[in-house]
């Protein structure tokens, strides 16, 4: 690559060009030195900036650049500091785009799906997974991808989900318990906790952070009925933003409140769109749950029947049928979602003539996703 490529200062050092097979990039002084690799200004052990910004002197510039081996080299002013930078690195940390970034995209890797996913593509050995760190690689990794997995040959005995979450993090601890059941109560505090169908929703949206991962573990299933089911919130997304581009700007830029208020002593709620994208246009979150709705009051009188246009269309996408993957757990298999995403529910279920009992509990993706990384670096 370094025959092939060259680099220029541009604007009296304020900045660089670097040309590479394919493309170049720009990249500015100050960012460079920002982010240099050298021990001085990153740890070597945890890889932490040891400087602030206010340590970089304001009119840094670059007073040289040159390409060497597969490196950049620079030397920066005032301060005649000499750092190297892959030009790997470089080209992967790139920010010198003219492509203007969709509204409503998904980050690298995420995989959309709907009715047709085939649960063997995401579907892991609970033994396997827990002793094999390949094992537990991939299937972490479908977590990532698709939002949603299960294990089966689990362990039929109460409290074998906190096995789950030691897989890849920790418990989130809530109201609820370290974790919960579900199943029929006589004066249940939740309508999970009935026979009672559930259209499907993301759990907990009147918190703030809420719960980004959700487990649900069976240990019995003899009911007729309550098979569970999932939908992809974000192909959902996808989908009303193709058909009703102005129902996803309502339903992304205006916030929805959610509130609960199932026990005593408690009061939980929120503020948050149904759809959520980050400042550049990034698809990051859904929050649906019709049971804990609040009377929504921050959109306009003029666009509030539009809005609730555009809520009908969403839920209509939810439920429609070739959305949803549906299946039956059994005693020692379960199921995890990305509760930021993913979307669950079950059907209705008799309360006589059998017993369904699950246990479920929440945890963090941030646990989940460091512990990938550092599978698939090892």
């Amino acid at each position: 690559m370094t025959n092939q490529t060259s680099v220029k200062l541009l604007d009296d050092g304020a900045a660089i060009q670097v040309a590479w097979p394919g493309g170049d990039a720009r990249f500015h002084a100050v960012w460079l030195r920002d982010n240099a690799l050298d021990e001085q200004t990153r740890s070597a052990t945890n890889g932490q900036r040891l400087i602030t910004l206010q340590d970089i002197p304001a009119e840094t510039r670059i007073g040289e650049a040159k390409i060497t081996d597969t490196a950049l080299d620079i030397r920066f002013a005032p301060e005649g500091k000499q750092t190297s930078f892959p030009l790997d690195w470089l080209r992967a940390h790139a920010y010198d785009r003219s492509d203007a970034l969709p509204l409503g995209r998904m980050a690298p890797g995420i995989k959309p799906w709907n009715g047709t996913l085939d649960l063997t593509d995401i579907s892991g050995d609970f033994a396997a997974v827990e002793t094999s760190p390949t094992a537990r690689r991939d299937w972490l990794a479908s977590v990532n991808r698709y939002g949603f997995a299960t294990l089966s040959g689990g362990p039929v005995e109460n409290g074998a989900l906190l096995r789950v979450a030691d897989l890849f993090g920790y418990v989130r601890e809530t109201n609820y318990g370290k974790w919960f059941e579900v199943r029929t109560e006589v004066n249940p505090s939740n309508l999970a906790y009935t026979g009672l169908g559930l259209q499907a929703h993301t759990d907990n949206p009147y918190r703030d952070p809420v719960p980004t991962l959700q487990i649900l573990y069976c240990l019995e299933n003899s009911a007729e009925g309550g098979e569970s089911l999932v939908v992809d919130g974000f192909a959902a997304a996808e989908r009303l933003r193709r058909e009703s581009p102005r129902g996803f700007d309502l339903l992304s830029r205006y916030a929805a409140r959610f509130e609960y208020r199932g026990s005593a002593g408690v009061h939980l709620y929120s503020r948050r769109p149904m759809i959520e994208v980050s400042a550049d246009g990034e698809l990051t979150a859904i929050r649906f749950n019709n049971r804990s709705t609040a009377p929504l009051t921050d959109i306009p009188y003029d666009d509030m029947a539009d809005y609730y246009t555009a809520y009908r269309l969403f839920g209509d996408i939810i439920e429609d049928p070739t959305m949803a993957v549906t299946f039956k757990l059994e005693p020692g298999e379960c199921f995890i979602v990305d509760n930021t995403r993913v979307l669950h529910g079950r059907k209705g279920y008799a309360a006589t003539g059998g017993s369904r009992w699950l246990q479920g509990c929440y945890a963090d993706k941030d646990g989940l996703l460091s512990t990938l990384s550092a599978l698939e670096a090892a």
